[in-house]
């Protein structure tokens, strides 16, 4: 067994510091990538500091880069570590969190050329550790020790990322956030930092191959371990104490590995650190034959709509330019798959539309026994095969592939900060605009709930026009119900992603048009106007 248990947990003091001060503090190996800049500190051997050159904090150019990791002393540390524990039974001396290692003078991690850091014990064990990196972000780590001596040791593989305080989240709850790992049989386990610091410690089976790190909404850490090696993973947290901030830790102890006199073992070990792209996820998933790699995008329980669905946006983007475009282009195809079920259900109301007088003369037959007046409607129903709920029925069809659009929009980092055109600036993001500022002309930001845009005023427009085509339902309650139900829908999606009201909006507009072809071919009256008038003109008075 090992002398300890778990990979030793860095001390943060003097947290607050600038980026650039603790950068400064210890001496440093650069990275530099078409994709990564940072560096990796040379006490410890960590890897500590990591920003992506092409994505930003907002859309202003200007704006920070995004930093993936962040060095002891920071705001919010965030790294990775290596390293070896010592047999409990024969201990050796091995290197950790303060450890002074040593590298070639200016030397710099790159695309085909690794940086090599020594450290010599002092009791015939050296230490090197190689670091290598890709052209995006996976980092390959390969630890080593040599024996120089004449005695026999048995050492440990371990690798460890470490938060230093709870990190933001998006906070909702169709986006997971938090640590994140696939263990064999045990399959995918996601945990939230509350309930990963309610637990204080999780420790799956002990497995061979799997990964473990963890999550943002955009971003991610996560270590691989060799394919064959067998490993404990582990989620851990501990408490902060005097002012310290709390500690969140996803770790892998390997098996012991015996070190000969004058031989030598190694350990790999790879580090993803980067953006969520998912061609660069699956394409990790697939070189390396990382089991649910992709994963590390939560797709979600729609996982079969979601993924497909961005795979053809993605694909449209690739000949069109626009995201938006493609999401247009996307809802055509949607509402041909769904042309059928549409054209029935569509079918349906227009029946209910000509059987209409017949309706009135039976509410006026048997206005005075509810009873007998809905019976009396259900025959009718049955008898003309009317479905009087067939006007929901488009509505309701929509939602999975709504729900999965959501999550191509909230969770893939392809759209974020992708324009379309106008004052869409984010597809992923809300419309910025609001109707209580008048659009922008009042010098005045409005609370998050009046921030109600242009976009979603149009979605609302269009809903109401496409619900004013049907009948209206018989049952008072309902009908109100139905005039109120654009209202909500303006306001509820005001708050997501113009994407998705853009979606919405152009899927109303294609099912007016639709719904009025289907109509005429019928033979029964578009009375969008009528009943439109119908809302604010007075009922006509009772029969006698």
């Amino acid at each position: 067994a090992p002398a300890a248990g778990a990979a030793p947990v860095a001390e943060v003091a003097g947290a607050g510091t600038t980026r650039e001060q603790a950068l400064a503090a210890d001496p440093r190996v650069r990275i530099d990538t078409p994709n990564l800049s940072g560096s990796i500190s040379l006490v410890g051997g960590r890897i500590d500091d990591v920003a992506l050159k092409h994505y930003r904090e907002t859309i202003d150019p200007t704006s920070p880069l995004i930093d993936v990791l962040s060095p002891a002393g920071t705001k919010a540390p965030y790294f990775a570590d290596f390293g070896w524990l010592s047999d409990a039974g024969a201990p050796v001396k091995v290197p950790g969190p303060t450890t002074q290692w040593t590298a070639p003078a200016d030397a710099a991690v790159s695309v085909g050329h690794p940086v090599t850091l020594t450290w010599d014990n002092g009791e015939g064990l050296v230490f090197e550790r190689t670091v290598s990196v890709d052209d995006r972000y996976m980092f390959s780590i390969t630890d080593k020790v040599k024996s120089t001596g004449d005695k026999a040791a048995t050492v440990y593989p371990w690798s460890a990322l470490s938060r230093h305080g709870t990190p933001e989240t998006a906070g909702y709850y169709i986006l997971h956030e938090g640590a994140i790992g696939v263990f064999g049989d045990d399959g995918l386990q996601e945990i939230k930092y509350k309930d990963l610091k309610d637990k204080q410690k999780i420790e799956p089976s002990r497995v061979a191959g799997g990964w473990i790190g963890f999550v943002d909404k955009y971003w991610a850490s996560a270590l691989i371990p060799e394919a064959k090696a067998k490993v404990q993973p582990r989620f851990a947290a501990t408490a902060g104490v005097g002012g310290r901030p709390d500690v969140y830790q996803t770790l892998m102890l390997g098996d012991g590995l015996a070190v000969a006199p004058g031989a030598s073992v190694s350990f790999e070990t790879r580090l993803f650190a980067g953006a969520k792209e998912v061609a660069a996820v699956d394409g990790y998933a697939d070189k390396f034959g990382i089991a649910k790699f992709d994963r590390l995008i939560d797709w979600g329980w729609f996982y079969f709509l979601t993924k497909p669905l961005f795979v053809l946006i993605s694909w449209l983007h690739q000949h069109v330019g626009n995201f938006g475009i493609a999401i247009l282009i996307v809802t055509v195809f949607i509402k041909g798959i769904f042309y059928p079920l549409a054209s029935k259900s569509y079918d349906s109301m227009s029946k209910m539309k000509k059987v209409q007088p017949e309706m009135k003369e039976l509410q006026a037959a048997y206005k005075d026994d509810r009873q007998k007046q809905q019976q009396a409607l259900m025959e009718l129903y049955k008898r003309e095969k009317i479905n009087p709920l067939s006007g929901c029925l488009p509505i309701l069809i929509q939602i999975p592939v709504f729900f999965s659009l959501y999550k191509v929009l909230f969770v893939t980092i392809e759209m974020r900060q992708a324009p379309f055109y106008g004052w869409i600036h984010d597809l992923a993001a809300p419309d910025p605009t609001t109707v209580f500022n008048l659009f922008g002309l009042i010098p005045w930001t409005p609370p998050h709930l009046l921030m109600l845009g242009a976009w979603p005023l149009v979605m609302g427009v269009t809903m109401f026009v496409q619900m004013k085509l049907n009948p209206p339902p018989p049952d008072p309650t309902q009908k109100i119900m139905f005039d109120w139900m654009p209202v909500l829908f303006t306001f509820m999606l005001a708050s997501m992603p113009a994407g998705l009201v853009i979606y919405w909006t152009w899927n109303n507009l294609l099912s007016i048009a639709q719904q009025s072809w289907i109509m005429k071919k019928n033979g029964v009256k578009i009375e969008l106007f009528d009943n439109v008038r119908g809302m604010f003109g007075r009922r006509p008075p009772a029969a006698s």
